[in-house]
Formats: C-alpha cells, structure tokens, sequence
C-alpha cells in the first residue's frame, strides 16, 4: 500500500480555525461608514426563554484582548470579557420573548431583537455587521450578513458575548421562579432534565409553544374512504 506523506502546505487542505478581528469593521471605514456596530443574538435553540440580542461598537483603541465566538469561551472567560466590553464599549441589548417568538417565529424574533439592539444604541452606526445569513429590516443604516460572524469579526464576537451572558443571567433569575425545570443548569434547552421536568409539570410561561416537543399539531382525520378496508 503507497504510504502518504505529509503535505507541505497543510492549511491548503485542512481549514483553519477562524480568530475574529478587526479587519471587516476597517473595509467600512475606508468605505466612509463609521462607526460600525456588530450585532449577534444568543438563544435560538431553546425550548424556554427570550432569544436574546446585543449590538456594540468598540474603540478601536481599546479593543478587549480574548474577544471570540462565545461559543469557544469558557463561563468565566465569557464573564470577564462581559465586563471588559461593558467597561469601553457602546452596548446594547433587547429581547424577544417566548410569545413573540411563537407569533412571529425564531427567526423574524431574533431578527426583530437585533434590530431593536441596533436602535439602542447611544452613539448612531453607520453600518452595521450582522451575524448570520441577514441583515435585520429596519435598520438605521446599511448593514451586511457575516456568516459565522462572531469567528470573523470582533465587535460581532463582542455582541455575541454580551448577549449569551445576559440570557444566561436571565436564565438564572427565571430559575428562582419556576424551580422545577432546571432553567438554572440548561438555560433552557432541550435537556434530558429539562424534558423531565416539562413532562412531570407540564409547560410555564416561559416555554415556546411553536417548538417541538411542545408542540401540538391538530390530529387531521382521514376520510372514511381512506381507511375503509374495501377495495
């Protein structure tokens, strides 16, 4: 059997981890637009609680060193950088709660939070970065879709932290009023322990209707032609 060998250039053929920096944010500058916010929302998964959203705007002279996707920071690294941001940033924040969220569903929900966030803040962007596939409607100024933003851009990775500690705090404080779900371990998501308590109490306030298990699709019944045993 031909043994390989290993290639010269290994980044040609296995992807490199994405680092967020500053590099999006500086094309819109060049291009006259500043400053420029990121945006990025946290929660789309769960089966209880807001989707949650940020948007900031950092000084680009005193950028937090460690800003990443919050996904790839531990809970202490995504508190200390909290801090960090809140302390030399523009910040923002919004939500849209589980009712929103089953009138309008997730997506428009999330969108609708990141756009109010945009709205919210003190100092006007001239261009927004959205993390995602879309650019929120309503929009104070123009904007674009970064797809895995929040490994790509660092004021997207900053929102994408602001928003995953505060749901997470939320989460918290909801745990003190509905104890039986465990919101306090899971932040609401579909968890062995979250289903267990879902299926022992039954839903609250806080749980999203229009997602499966929850969920209750009418039972449509068939005609008595289509189940009659006749041929």
């Amino acid at each position: 059997m031909l043994a390989r060998t290993p290639p010269d250039s290994p980044l040609l053929f296995e992807e490199a981890p994405l680092v967020p920096d500053f590099s999006l944010e500086l094309v819109a500058r060049q291009a006259g637009h500043w400053p420029v916010a990121g945006t990025d929302e946290a929660g789309r998964g769960p089966l209880a609680g807001p989707v949650v959203a940020a948007a900031v705007i950092l000084d680009p002279n005193n950028i937090p060193d460690g800003l990443n996707d919050s996904k790839q920071l531990t809970a202490a690294q995504r508190e200390r950088l909290f801090e960090a941001i809140m302390a030399t940033a523009e910040v923002s924040i919004a939500a849209s709660g589980p009712r929103h969220i089953d009138e309008r569903n997730i997506l428009r929900a999330s969108l609708d939070a990141m756009r109010r966030a945009v709205a919210g803040l003190a100092v006007t962007p001239a261009y927004v970065l959205a993390d995602g596939r879309d650019v929120p409607q309503g929009l104070c100024c123009p904007g674009k879709a970064v797809i895995r933003g929040d490994s790509r851009s660092v004021s997207i990775a900053a929102a994408s932290i602001i928003a995953k500690v505060t749901r997470d705090r939320m989460m918290t404080r909801a745990h003190a009023v509905f104890p039986l779900y465990g919101f306090n371990s899971h932040s609401g998501y579909g968890t062995a322990q979250h289903r267990a308590g879902i299926e022992a109490h039954g839903p609250c306030v806080l749980h999203r209707m229009s997602f499966r298990p929850l969920r209750r699709d009418p039972v449509v019944e068939q005609p008595l032609a289509a189940v009659s045993d006749e041929p």
